[in-house]
């Protein structure tokens, strides 16, 4: 395939619209099912290479759901706790158990569901049937993959009457070393971001405290990883093989590692007994029960235990999930890690990020601050290497 025609562009005035090799090459995919848009591509050849890099720098399946050309996560694929199980909404699917591949998804889509909801998913391996049946029961626009097993894309094709975007693409597949790009028809080009990202690059450990675990090393890398293809100014928290909180395209990096710090928060709530206890309707679907459970710990202006209000959602009324509770669980949260894409320039991220558990810290170093922001993360006791890398993605 040469070229596909798009419906239309970023907007339906935006037309015609279409993808092909500048040189009049083959692309290096073919679309299996559906006919995926503008925005979906962009969403399907970013998100491919972020999986690509975190199966090659940690040698395990990997997984990620995006939404507008950024990640609302990244993880690789380890077992899930049973806690965890029940806050993805997995616990009925035995069948992760032996498959890396979609506890990855799981792991991805589970993160920040609020976000998720119609996601672009991609995949390092072949999609199997488990990954496939998860991909199903989701609402999300398409999936990228290096190929699938027959069962899996006969699963897949059936999934919204056919119109499900399903995309396979080369993994042997090589771009240019330059890259361009049109911005109000005048051309910029640039050397593709091949930097690599391994544990080699946190070896420069800036701190007091010098302890770098393995399991905060693979965080880190899957922290940083998910930044390389965020939308910049970007901050990510990760732990367990995952990431937990994106803050992305935010002006200041205090608001990025504020609102990356409240998903995570969000992320670690919902495996409290507390929340894992509601009493929901059996017949309420799974994205409703997502806002109501957001409702619930973040406390919107309409509380769903209010009078009036927890009959729509609930079997009984629940108690109140108060922030004092909320902060003790939280406090009880450690070894976190926290990746950001430029350096920090004051040590309130510290300090944010130390409210969320933060333990382990990786960040580009450079500011005429570093000094204020390393005493910081010794007054907690935190772990900085400096990369000496930035991690831009526009």
């Amino acid at each position: 395939m040469k070229e596909f025609e798009l419906k239309y562009g970023c907007n339906p005035n935006q037309k015609p619209a279409k993808i092909y090799m500048r040189e009049g090459g083959e692309l290096p995919l073919e679309v299996l099912s559906g006919r995926p848009g503008y925005i979906n591509f962009l969403d399907a050849l970013n998100s491919w290479q972020l999986v690509k890099e975190l199966k090659a720098a940690l040698n395990m399946p990997a997984a990620t759901s995006f939404k507008h050309v950024s990640p609302t996560s990244g993880a690789v694929g380890l077992p899930l706790s049973e806690k965890l199980k029940r806050a993805c909404f997995v616990q009925d699917m035995p069948e992760l158990d032996d498959s890396p591949l979609a506890c990855a998804y799981a792991r991805a889509r589970g993160t920040d569901r609020l976000s998720s909801f119609g996601d672009w998913a991609a995949l390092s391996d072949v999609c199997d049937v488990a990954t496939a049946k998860l991909l199903k029961r989701e609402v999300s626009d398409g999936v990228i993959a290096p190929g699938y097993t027959p069962e899996a894309l006969e699963i897949l094709r059936a999934k919204r009457g056919g119109k499900y975007n399903v995309v396979q693409i080369d993994p042997d597949y090589v771009p240019e070393v330059q890259e361009r790009k049109q911005v109000f028809g005048i051309t910029f080009e640039q050397g593709r971001n091949n930097f690599k990202i391994d544990a080699a690059l946190l070896s420069n450990i800036v701190t007091a405290n010098k302890t770098l675990p393995e399991s905060a090393v693979r965080d880190l890398i899957v922290s940083l990883i998910t930044l390389k293809y965020t939308q910049s100014n970007s901050v990510c928290y990760a732990v367990d093989g995952q990431a937990i909180g994106v803050g992305a395209g935010q002006q200041s990096r205090i608001h990025c590692t504020r609102l990356a710090g409240s998903k995570a928060d969000t992320w670690f709530l919902r495996q409290a007994d507390k929340v894992l206890a509601l009493p929901f309707k059996p017949e309420l679907a799974r994205p409703e029960r997502d806002n109501v459970i957001d409702g619930y710990i973040n406390q919107n202006e309409e509380d769903v235990t209010a009078d009036g209000v927890w009959q729509r959602y609930f079997t009984e009324r629940p108690a109140p999930f108060t922030k004092e509770e909320q902060r003790q669980y939280l406090d009880t949260v450690t070894g976190v890690a926290l990746g950001s894409d430029a350096f920090f320039p004051f040590s309130d991220n510290i300090e944010r990020a130390f409210r969320s558990g933060v333990s382990f810290v990786a960040e580009p170093g450079g500011s005429i601050r570093d000094d204020a922001v390393i005493d910081c993360c010794n007054q907690h006791n935190m772990v900085m290497a400096f990369t000496g890398m930035r991690l831009f993605h526009h």
